[in-house]
């Protein structure tokens, strides 16, 4: 008797199993499960999981925050690794992570597939990262706003500096934000070190608030909170095209950008459900995404959708930036070090 109800426990448990796999959602977890940091708008991040989930049958866990937050989280989780994938975010964080050997070294077969840059970024980084998008730091103001206040549109980063537009302007904490970090990093390079600094601490004055994500001032721009906002101007041209009275400006001195990137997480748990985000993320059906998600980046991939509305970075003057120099722990941690001590700790 004991061997027939041990029996009938077996067939009960198989049964079970198999009514399990029936439900849905279970197919996702019998082919394991895949944590991403996201550092996108979070709206973009969930239609990648949500699209990846059903291409594979991974369940797709998303954790939306900041390219500066993120490394920072790498860090404290070195020893113990919650996340298998970071997408998205400013590239020089991801560089800075791969310096540091928290991110895995992975050449994936697409890589030739990609727009130089991208390829650069890898190279770079010893194929510890890889560039998904890039974009173009300038300048947004509220349309309506200005014609209120009767003030002039800005065509430079130096007529952000004017007297009159004290607490006019926002952008984000280059402590958090990578788009932030990407500002003091093109400023230094754009007018030199000294230069640079003397600008943002006069742009100190006229500055409001410093958010904590990179989006925010575009955001607050489109909706009257502040006039003017520095910011990647993809993040201003969504909120253009939602209605809101927000225009761009790319300014005459030149400007830096950024060049998004994609890690796999050192020690990951789940490191083949990993490879295979990789691989989706590289594709130009994976990067046609962001135009359905409201994300008007550069892909890297030539062949993915361009939405008509993306700024152009070829018709920008873009300097040359010196992503292996920026994009260095040692550098960043001092840049960051002297803005909070020149810069953000001084009285408006």
């Amino acid at each position: 008797m004991a061997i027939d109800r041990e029996e009938d426990m077996r067939m009960i448990l198989a049964a079970a199993a198999a009514l399990l796999l029936a439900l849905p959602g279970a197919r996702a977890s019998a082919q394991g499960s895949l944590t991403v940091y996201c550092s996108v708008l979070a709206d973009w991040c969930q239609l990648m999981a949500v699209e990846f989930e059903k291409q594979t049958g991974i369940r797709t866990n998303v954790s939306q925050k900041g390219s500066g937050e993120t490394l920072a989280q790498l860090r404290a989780e070195a020893a113990n690794p919650r996340g298998d994938v970071w997408w998205g975010g400013t590239g020089d964080p991801h560089l800075q992570a791969a310096e540091l050997g928290l991110t895995e070294a992975y050449r994936s077969p697409k890589l030739e597939e990609l727009l130089p840059w991208a390829r650069r970024q890898a190279e770079q980084s010893q194929f510890r990262t890889v560039g998904i998008y890039a974009g173009a730091l300038g300048i947004a103001y509220n349309s309506e706003l200005l014609a209120r206040k009767k003030l002039a549109a800005p065509s430079c980063w130096r007529d952000l500096l004017a007297p009159e537009l004290r607490e006019e302007v926002q952008m984000s904490n280059p402590a958090s934000s990578g788009t932030a970090y990407t500002a003091v990093a093109t400023f230094v390079q754009l007018f030199g070190e000294e230069a640079g600094f003397d600008y943002l601490k006069r742009l100190h004055r006229n500055v409001s608030q410093y958010t904590r994500s990179g989006p925010a001032p575009a955001r607050n721009t489109a909706r009257g909170e502040t006039l003017f906002g520095i910011m990647f101007l993809h993040d201003a041209v969504a909120e253009a095209i939602e209605g809101f009275p927000v225009k761009v400006v790319s300014p005459c001195e030149g400007t830096g950008y950024e060049i998004g990137s994609m890690s796999i997480v050192k020690g990951a748990r789940n490191p083949d459900a990993a490879r295979r985000w990789y691989e989706f993320a590289l594709t130009p059906e994976a990067q046609s995404l962001a135009a359905r998600a409201k994300s008007y980046q550069t892909p890297s991939h030539p062949r993915a959708t361009v939405p008509a509305q993306a700024p152009r970075l070829a018709d920008m003057k873009l300097i040359d930036y010196d992503f292996a120099k920026y994009g260095a722990s040692a550098e960043r941690t001092r840049l960051i070090a002297r803005w909070e001590k020149d810069v953000a700790s001084q009285p408006r």
